[in-house]
C-alpha cells in the first residue's frame, strides 16, 4: 500500500512540475523562448526539450520500454537537446514532451516502485523504479527553477501557475531590491568585489542590448 502512495505522489509531484515548467513559455516571443540567456547558453525552450529527451531516456531504454520515436543515442549526446533549432517549433518540442511523458507515465503505471532497471551511463547503472522517479523529479525541477529566473529576467512574470500567479507591484519590488543592495554593501564594507562586479556588468550590457532588440520586435 505505502508502494502505490508513494508511487502516485512522485507521479503527482512531476506532473505539476513538468506542466509548470512548459507554462514558463507562455506569451512569449519565438525569440525570447530561444535566446540564450546565460553565459552557458541556457534558454527556455531548450530547458523543455531537454527534460523530455531526459524522460524518454529515463523512462524508456532504462525500462525496457523504448520510447517510440527517434532519439539522440545516450552516448552521442553533444548538448544539441539544451536548443531548439530554427526549424523545431514551439509545438513540436512541447508536443514531444507531452508525448515523452504520457510515455513515462505509462511506465510507472505498469511497473511496480521496485521494478529494476539499467542505467548505462551512470557508474552504478543497477537501479529501481522509485530512484529513477525521485532522480528525474529532481532533475526536472532543478530546470524548472532555472525557467523561473530565466522568465523573471525577461519581463519579470513570476509564479508556478496561471493559477497563482499575481500581477507584479513594481514599486515594491524596487523597494525590496534596494534593500538587499544596501545590505549586501554595507556587509562588504561599501565596497564590491571587482572580480565579479566586472563579469556582471558585461553580462548585464549584453542583456540590454538584447532587451533593446526585443523591445524593436514587438
Amino acid at each position: 500500500m505505502i508502494d502505490d502512495v508513494a508511487k502516485e505522489y512522485l507521479n503527482r509531484q512531476l506532473t505539476w512540475t513538468r506542466q509548470a515548467l512548459v507554462w514558463k513559455l507562455d506569451g512569449l516571443s519565438e525569440y525570447d523562448i530561444r535566446r540564450p540567456l546565460t553565459a552557458t547558453g541556457t534558454n527556455l525552450l531548450g530547458l523543455v526539450k531537454h527534460v523530455a529527451t531526459c524522460e524518454a531516456w529515463y523512462f524508456g531504454e532504462v525500462f525496457a520500454r523504448p520510447f517510440p520515436e527517434p532519439l539522440p543515442h545516450w552516448r552521442e549526446a553533444d548538448g544539441s537537446d539544451m536548443w531548439a533549432t530554427g526549424d523545431e517549433t514551439r509545438e513540436d518540442i512541447i508536443g514531444f514532451y507531452q508525448r515523452t511523458w504520457a510515455h513515462a507515465d505509462k511506465t510507472i503505471a505498469t511497473l511496480p516502485i521496485d521494478a529494476p532497471g539499467h542505467v548505462p551511463w551512470w557508474p552504478t547503472p543497477e537501479v529501481k523504479l522509485f530512484t529513477i522517479m525521485v532522480h528525474v523529479l529532481q532533475d526536472t525541477t532543478r530546470h524548472a527553477g532555472q525557467a523561473d529566473i530565466l522568465r523573471e529576467h525577461l519581463d519579470g512574470r513570476t509564479g508556478v501557475s496561471a493559477e497563482y500567479e499575481e500581477q507584479p507591484d513594481e514599486t515594491a519590488r524596487a523597494t525590496v531590491r534596494a534593500k538587499i543592495e544596501a545590505a549586501a554593501q554595507a556587509a562588504a564594507g561599501g565596497q564590491t568585489r571587482a572580480g565579479v562586479q566586472g563579469a556582471a556588468g558585461a553580462a548585464g550590457q549584453a542583456g540590454n542590448a538584447d532587451e533593446g532588440v526585443v523591445e524593436a520586435g514587438l
